[in-house]
């Protein structure tokens, strides 16, 4: 009988580590599944919204990190750190881009819908388009029509998705957000924090892996 890996990953579309971490995990599984052909990896994927609170319309991306940094130079000196992190794992985030931090709620309720809608494979791209459209584009992931235009190029009908976005009312996170992300969960039995290389998550799997009872 084949054995099962379920991965859960909890994440805001906001947050460049996240999208880090979901490069390390994508590496991490390539190793998974040659040292492993038998398993079967069930992945899921959880939305916290790390900033709630944030006006429906969002607030300016570059104010919002000068008050939240302390000024310029250490907007600029994070920024360099998180961009050499991604560069590690082939990506290249151009924060210039970026014009408004958005709330996220209909962001990850889209989401939401998506995975209930059943296709995992579509779900899987309207994520990575929405990440695109984040942090390669700089798209208003609060933005209604912005949303709904995303959602139909990866092949989801208006009339299936329109009425899950409600605007800034919060995002249920099941209170994952006062765990910080991303976080992973291997098999309900192993958890990991943060953008980790994909060695310590791949590590972290074959744990899991190996506290779970025989299928």
């Amino acid at each position: 009988m084949t054995s099962v890996m379920r991965i859960d990953v909890f994440f805001d579309l906001i947050c460049p580590w996240c999208l880090i971490g979901k490069r390390q995990l994508e590496r991490a599984l390539e190793q998974f599944h040659i040292s492993h052909p038998d398993v079967e990896v069930e992945l899921g994927w959880h939305g916290v919204q790390l900033l709630p609170h944030l006006p429906a319309q969002g607030v300016p991306f570059v104010e919002f990190y000068r008050q939240r940094l302390g000024g310029d130079d250490a907007v600029r000196a994070r920024q360099a750190q998180v961009r050499q992190a991604a560069a590690t794992v082939g990506v290249d985030i151009d924060f210039s881009t970026i014009g408004t931090m958005p709330n996220t709620a209909d962001a990850h309720r889209l989401l939401e819908r998506a995975d209930e809608l059943g296709d995992a494979a579509q779900r899987d791209a309207l994520l990575e388009r929405l990440l695109a459209g984040y942090f390669h584009k700089g798209e208003n992931l609060g933005d209604r029509d912005t949303l709904l235009a995303i959602a139909e190029s990866c092949g989801y009908p208006e009339q299936a998705i329109s009425d899950c976005l409600e605007g800034a009312s919060p995002y249920d996170d099941k209170g994952m957000g006062a765990r910080g992300v991303p976080y992973f969960v291997f098999n309900r039995r192993q958890a990991v924090s943060g953008a980790q290389p994909a060695q310590v998550l791949l590590q972290a799997m074959q744990q899991a892996l190996e506290r779970s009872p025989a299928a």
